[in-house]
């Protein structure tokens, strides 16, 4: 008999172990999961992946300043040059509103004149600087003021010198005249 007890003793506690094991375990329930454990391979593949990325992102960069620099040397040289060929432009302009008795060469002048303007007009060059507009700090230099009830207040009323500009940047400004 005694080998039966220990038999159905064996049997009970066995049942008892399959039913814990089958119930959930509030412990069990609890605890996370098991995070997996890294691939060293993957970390390295991400990490030379992160460098390859990096090192575009600043080749990329490098071609964007270069472009943009380069668009500004070409734009200051040709704001030089055209600072050096403003004294041919106001000679010209001096020498139309000089009275003369001769026709031809006054034509000559103003055929010069005028392709003058075209060539300057054709690089983007822009030239201000009428009387009646409105005066503009930004653009103009006041070099005297008159005391006017014709002329609306901070109109232009002569214009000494106009001013030149290539897109938004000033080569010359327009020395004028102020109402006030």
């Amino acid at each position: 008999m005694a080998k039966k007890d220990d038999q159905n003793k064996a049997q009970e506690e066995l049942e008892q172990l399959r039913e814990q094991e089958a119930a959930p375990q509030p412990e069990e329930a609890e605890q996370a999961p098991e995070a997996p454990q890294a691939d060293p391979w993957e970390e390295k593949y991400n990490a030379e992946r992160d460098a390859h990325l990096r090192v575009a992102a600043e080749f990329d960069n490098f071609r964007k300043r270069t472009v943009k620099e380069k668009e500004a040397s070409y734009g200051n040289g040709k704001a030089d040059a055209l600072a050096k060929i403003l004294p041919v432009y106001d000679n010209l302009e001096r020498a139309l509103n000089q009275p003369t008795e001769d026709a031809a060469f006054k034509k000559g002048v103003e055929m010069t004149m005028t392709e003058l303007t075209k060539i300057l007009t054709g690089m983007g060059v822009e030239i201000y600087g009428q009387p009646g507009d409105p005066f503009d700090p930004n653009l103009h230099n006041a070099v005297m003021h008159t005391e006017s009830d014709e002329e609306e207040e901070n109109t232009i009323v002569q214009v000494f010198q106009k001013g030149f500009k290539i897109g938004q940047k000033v080569v010359r400004f327009a020395m004028v005249q102020v109402a006030n």
